[in-house]
């Protein structure tokens, strides 16, 4: 069965603003994200998602682990890092739609900390804050079935990867198929369900972004367990995405050269084109900057032209 939401008019506005910045960051860094921007972000992303955890390890702390210093700090914090860290340097051999895969992920994620990493609960579990049950799980007999019928629908839906990846972390934290370690698994697998389509979200730390906002957090989980559909946690974690690439755009922000501009613009395969085409790709640049840069690669030999004025097509 389809988990149940909404697209409501909100989310359909923030899809919109999303896609628009994807095309803004992927100019920015011409398509593929520099190695020293993703280990700065894995570091945020490590340390926002265990901080939500009740981790306490800086991002000193994580940096140091990861070019393998010694650390001081309490034995099992050192290890979910460390088990984190692992997890982050398979992340592009785990497949999204592959129960399989997610299974061994959390059994990377957990080792040494649960009795059982890597296999679903065997037992009752609910959420609990303060004094009050939050949230009770679906019976163990009921999870093998539960997470079965969700990797059905990543793999067979025919809505976006952006939506999908919203229900899923959704509809997972409500199955609660571990004892331990389902938020980190939930976060975890939505970044890995986006950077199969679009390899930015290798590099967006939306975690940061979660664990500044945790009350609204768990108010959208609540919220959406309480209509029986997961679109008041779709709105929110669009707008934590929305908000986390508008970040990484800002600053990304760094002149780029005409040749990179147009060595980008034609990667994307578009064929003929105009002036005006080429500046909603880079939106940052003034016309006269793109008038520039086309008359430079015309001068060059790398574009023809056709036509003349406003009308002019470059290929």
């Amino acid at each position: 069965m389809k988990p149940p939401y909404d697209i409501t008019s909100e989310i359909l506005s923030l899809v919109g603003k999303i896609s628009e910045k994807i095309g803004e960051a992927n100019a920015l860094l011409l398509t593929k994200p520099s190695p020293k921007l993703r280990k700065q972000n894995q570091i945020k992303t490590i340390q926002s998602s265990l901080q939500i955890e009740g981790n306490t390890l800086s991002e000193d702390q994580i940096t140091a682990l990861i070019e393998n210093k010694r650390v001081i700090g309490p034995e099992k914090e050192v290890l979910e890092v460390l088990n984190a860290i692992k997890v982050y340097e398979k992340l592009n051999s785990f497949r999204p739609t592959s129960e399989k895969s997610f299974l061994s992920a959390h059994q990377l994620l957990m080792k040494d900390l649960v009795a059982s990493p890597g296999s679903y609960r065997t037992k009752g579990v609910g959420v609990v804050k303060g004094s009050q049950v939050a949230h009770l799980a679906p019976s163990a007999e009921m999870v093998p079935g539960l997470m079965k019928d969700l990797f059905n629908y990543l793999k067979k839906d025919p809505d976006l990867n952006l939506i999908k990846s919203c229900v899923f972390h959704y509809e997972m934290e409500f199955i609660h198929p571990f004892l331990d370690g389902n938020g980190r698994m939930g976060r975890l697998w939505q970044t890995v369900i986006l950077k199969e389509k679009n390899p930015i979200f290798e590099s967006l730390p939306f975690e940061t972004l979660i664990s500044k906002t945790q009350s609204e957090y768990y108010k959208a989980l609540a919220e959406s367990d309480k209509s029986g559909k997961s679109t008041q946690f779709i709105e929110y974690m669009l707008r934590i995405i929305d908000q986390s690439l508008g970040e990484l755009v800002n600053t990304q922000a760094k002149p780029i050269s005409p040749e990179n501009r147009i060595s980008h613009f034609l990667s994307l395969g578009k064929g003929k084109f105009t002036r005006k085409e080429y500046m909603e790709v880079f939106k940052t640049i003034s016309s006269a900057t793109a008038s520039r840069d086309l008359k430079k690669a015309v001068e060059e030999g790398v574009l023809k032209t056709e036509g003349n004025g406003n009308q002019t097509k470059y290929f």
